[in-house]
Parts: structure tokens; C-alpha cells; sequence
């Protein structure tokens, strides 16, 4: 069995935090001592920049692209206990360049089951979209985390999420669990926080004994506060722990690693074995559009 627990950071909205908890999650985790994977999918190549990196000699794109190309190829030290596969702005054509392979969805899980034993964590930034390159990510995944916002839009959009990640993931990847909500530039004094958190509760609650994704899924605490540092921290190319590891954003980025590490999730490569057969024998379902607003 690996003891790589491979999460999925996904919102369909820009915006809402999911690069900056990407990178944070990872520091976090590798200042826990543990080994981690970032992989960037977001053409942006916002990982890279929040890391300092800016270009490798292989990037996600390459090794998505190119059959010779292996995920050690692509890799870079980003920091001590972190590896990083960058993205790069071509990464947005390969939508289109992609959709005529047979295994398009299963690209990325395939590439990385030689390191699966490599490390503790893999974790994934998705494009904010509900294109082919994130099915690839959470056809890889077994985890998926949703950051957000506690706005009324993002809670309506969070349920509309979850749906359409059961539908597009029901056929390709069974196993795939929506493990917890980040609550990022948190305001808990506002009314509007208080009402979103507590419909998320209900809703969470209410889909307990449901066979749905989203039937064991928390709202991690502690929320991510508002904190100006967070914002500033990735044009110095560095994580919040490298910035300003006593400000209210760095307090809260390790609570929160704590509290994802004290989740105990494994997967083996069997399992991912199982999802190709899957993906490559049942129908797959449109990929859905972009929503951006």
C-alpha cells in the first residue's frame, strides 16, 4: 500500500484562495516532516511564482504531452521536503490537443504511479474549470478539498460543485472523496460568515448517510483569516512560513496542516490500476464549462 495521500485542491471560481492554501498546505506538511509533491494545472503558473520558480526544463504540460517524458523528468526542489512539477501557459491549449487521445483522462495518474512511494502527500492545484485537465487531476486524486469563500454565491456554487464532480468522476474514479471545506479570507465576526457556515453545516450534515462524495466531508478548522501577509507573501516568491511565519496567516496555514494530516487517508496503486480499466471501458461525460465569475 502507498502512503501517498493525493489530494485535489478544486473551485470552479477564481479568486478564492486555492493556489495560496496549495502551497501553504504544502509547507505545512513538509515543515511536519514529511515528503511532498505540488503538481501545478493551472495554466496561471501561480504555484511556481508562490514557490520562486519560474521555469523548468519540463513542465505538467510536457509530461502530459510527450509519452517519453516521466514525472522525475519534470520535477524540481522547490524547498527542503518539497518537490514541485510546474505549469506553463501552453498548458491551456492542451484542452484541445488532448481530446482525441483514448486514455485523456487517466494521463496524470498514470505518470505518477512510479512515485507514489516517494512521498507522503501529492497535492494538485486545479485550473478553475471543469475541463480535462481537472478530471485528470481528480481521476488521480482520492481526495478532493474545495477552498472558498464564505459568500452566498460560493455557497450556492459548492453544491453545484459537488454534483458535477460526482458526475464527472462517478464512471472514472469511484473512490474519490470530498474530504473538506477551506474557509479562506475568513471575516467570522460578519453575520453573512456566520449564516454561510452554518448552511454549509446543514448541508453537510444532512448528506451523512447518503451515498454521495461529500458524505464525510468537515469544514477544517480553523478558517483562513483575512491577512494582508497572505496577499504580499507570493511577489516575494515565498510561502507564508518563509515570509512571515508569526503573522495570523502562517498560525493558521499549520493548524490547518495539522488538522489535514490528523485525516488518515491512503491509496493504493491497485486502486489507480482499477480506475484506468474503469475509465478506459465506461462512457465519460462532457466536460463541463468554465465558471469564472
Amino acid at each position: 500500500m502507498s502512503k501517498a495521500r493525493i489530494i485535489s485542491l478544486l473551485n470552479q471560481k477564481g479568486g478564492v484562495g486555492k493556489t495560496t492554501t496549495t502551497v501553504n498546505l504544502a509547507a505545512g506538511f513538509a515543515a511536519a516532516g514529511n515528503k511532498v509533491l505540488v503538481i501545478d494545472l493551472d495554466p496561471q503558473t501561480h504555484l511556481g511564482l508562490h514557490f520562486g520558480i519560474d521555469e523548468t526544463a519540463a513542465s505538467v504540460y510536457d509530461l502530459l504531452m510527450d509519452e517519453a517524458i516521466t514525472v522525475t523528468d519534470a520535477l524540481v526542489n522547490a524547498r527542503e521536503n518539497i518537490d514541485l512539477v510546474t505549469s506553463e501557459v501552453d498548458l491551456a491549449a492542451a484542452e484541445s490537443e488532448l481530446a482525441s487521445k483514448i486514455d485523456r483522462h487517466d494521463l496524470l495518474s498514470k505518470k505518477i504511479i512510479p512515485i507514489l512511494d516517494d512521498y507522503d502527500f501529492i497535492l494538485i492545484d486545479c485550473p478553475p474549470s471543469l475541463g480535462l485537465l481537472t478530471i485528470n487531476a481528480l481521476v488521480a486524486s482520492k481526495e478532493l478539498i474545495v477552498p472558498m469563500q464564505t459568500h452566498f454565491l460560493a455557497l450556492q456554487g459548492v453544491s453545484r460543485l459537488f454534483e458535477t464532480v460526482q458526475m464527472l468522476v462517478g464512471g472514472l474514479n469511484p473512490g474519490l472523496e470530498v474530504t473538506g471545506i477551506v474557509l479562506c479570507m475568513h471575516e467570522k465576526n460578519t453575520k453573512l460568515a456566520r449564516e454561510v457556515v452554518d448552511d454549509l453545516q446543514q448541508f453537510f450534515d444532512s448528506s451523512r448517510e447518503s451515498n454521495v462524495p461529500w458524505s464525510n466531508c468537515v469544514i477544517f478548522d480553523p478558517p483562513i483569516r483575512r491577512n494582508v501577509k497572505l496577499a504580499e507573501a507570493p511577489s516575494f516568491g515565498q510561502t507564508i512560513f518563509d515570509y512571515e511565519p508569526n503573522c495570523a496567516g502562517a498560525k493558521d496555514y499549520a493548524k490547518l496542516a495539522e488538522s489535514v494530516m490528523a485525516m488518515t487517508r491512503e491509496v493504493t496503486i491497485e486502486t489507480i490500476k482499477t480506475i484506468e480499466v474503469v475509465s478506459s471501458t465506461k462512457a465519460v461525460p462532457t466536460e463541463v464549462e468554465n465558471d469564472s465569475t
